[in-house]
C-alpha cells in the first residue's frame, strides 16, 4: 500500500484558484493510478479527475477546462491546478492511489476546499 497526505485546501473566492498536493510515502508510486475525489455535505463521493501511469488524464464534465492533475513521480506528488473555482466546488477533497494488487485503492486524510464571498 502507499500513504497519502493532501494539502493547499483553504477559503477561495469565486474566480479564484488552488493547487491541492499529494504527497505519497511507499515506493512503487509510479506504478498506482492516481486520482483525486471530492465530497460536497448532503452528497457522496465523487470521482473529480485521475491520471495514469503514461501520463491519460480523465475529467468529469464539471470540471473540464478548469482543473488540471499532473504527477510527479521523481517527488511521488500528484498536483490538483484549480482555476476560476465555483460555489458548487466546495467539498473535501481526497487524493486516492491504486493498481491492479490494490484495485480498492489507498486514500488521503482529506483537504477542505471552500469556495465563497
Amino acid at each position: 500500500q502507499v500513504q497519502l497526505v493532501e494539502s493547499g485546501g483553504g477559503l477561495v473566492q469565486p474566480g479564484g484558484s488552488l493547487r491541492l498536493s499529494c504527497a505519497a510515502s511507499g515506493r512503487f508510486f509510479s506504478t498506482f493510478v492516481m486520482g483525486w475525489y471530492r465530497q460536497a455535505p448532503g452528497n457522496q463521493r465523487e470521482l473529480v479527475t485521475s491520471i495514469t501511469t503514461d501520463g491519460t488524464t480523465n475529467y468529469a464534465e464539471s470540471v473540464k477546462g478548469r482543473f488540471t492533475i499532473s504527477r510527479d513521480n521523481a517527488k511521488k506528488t500528484v498536483y490538483l491546478q484549480m482555476n476560476n473555482l465555483k460555489p458548487e466546488d466546495t467539498a473535501v477533497y481526497y487524493c486516492n492511489a491504486h493498481n491492479r494488487l490494490f484495485p480498492g485503492g489507498s486514500w488521503g486524510q482529506g483537504t477542505q476546499v471552500t469556495v465563497s464571498s
